[in-house]
């Protein structure tokens, strides 16, 4: 081949460049994640043994547990505890749907103004949002004065001493969570077939409900399952806005801890929580993979 390079040299730098990229994405040695793995035996791993080992006295190994689950009290607590956290999931979903599929589909140009402001609120502490209630909706707070002033209240009403503020301030902490995990799967829908359905003549309420709908389920459950399981662990909603006529396992472990310093019941409460969390994900892997989600 004249004036050209021959084929030898040419399948020479075939190989080269072929040994090159082999070399870039060869994976580096496993002594590199030694760090990483001490990391989380140190901080994660033996701090759980440590906690199962209180929970588990040697003079009755097991009777915090069997405490837990024979007590009607604290069985009363569990069941609370997954009816308060069933009950929030349940209503961000209906919220957050329409809020994400809003900002995936008419959001446009305004969308990463409405991301900001979705993402914003988690830059904030827990406890100062939810602390916002009361400054809004306590006997003195705004809500009260506005309306004593315009002469609808004569004597202020407490709002926030109520179980329906737990669930206002859960769905107020959570609802983002549902949101980002909702968008993504939204934005993977291909819009042709929404298109298709409206052409056939289906209206975008039945688009929606048989086209829309059935594509997120991958993101629905993961927002519902995340959304669960920090429900699960949440006690300072419970504390500041239930007045005390919610309770759930985790504002009782906190109580066992930091009053009555009954470290190893507390330890066994965690421990109950871990195991609401661990079946949160085993249902969101086992729902993945028969989605085929590998």
């Amino acid at each position: 081949m004249s004036g050209g390079t021959s084929l030898p040299a040419a399948s020479a730098d075939l190989r080269t460049v072929a040994q090159r990229r082999d070399r870039a994405f060869r994976i580096a040695s496993g002594r590199w994640a030694l760090p990483a793995l001490i990391f989380l035996l140190v901080f994660f791993v033996l701090p759980l043994l440590a906690n199962i080992l209180r929970s588990l006295p040697a003079e009755n190994p097991f009777g915090f547990y069997a405490t837990l689950f024979s007590d009607p009290y604290y069985l009363g607590v569990i069941w609370q505890t997954v009816e308060v956290s069933a009950l929030t999931t349940i209503a961000s979903l209906i919220l957050c749907y329409p809020v994400a599929y809003f900002m995936v589909r008419h959001a446009g140009k305004w969308n990463g103004v409405f991301l900001f402001l979705l993402i914003a609120p988690l830059l904030t502490s827990i406890i100062m949002r939810t602390f916002g209630w009361t400054v809004l909706l306590a006997r003195r707070g705004l809500v009260n004065t506005w309306l004593a002033e315009l002469g609808f209240l004569q004597n202020p009403v407490n709002m926030i001493n109520a179980p329906i503020m737990v669930y206002i301030g859960l769905i107020h902490v959570l609802a983002p969570f549902m949101v980002l995990s909702l968008i993504p799967v939204l934005q993977g829908i291909d819009r042709s077939l929404e298109e298709a359905a409206e052409g056939l003549g289906a209206s975008r309420l039945r688009t929606l409900l048989t086209i829309t709908l059935p594509l997120s389920l991958d993101g629905i459950a993961s927002g519902c399952i995340l959304v669960f399981v920090l429900a699960n662990g949440s006690f300072l909603t419970m504390l500041l806005l239930g007045g005390r006529q919610v309770t759930t396992l985790a504002l009782l472990l906190y109580q066992q801890f930091a009053l009555t310093q009954n470290i190893g019941f507390a330890a066994a409460m965690g421990n109950v929580l871990l195991l609401f969390a661990l079946a949160g994900i085993a249902i969101q892997l086992r729902f993945l993979k028969r989605k085929g989600v590998r």
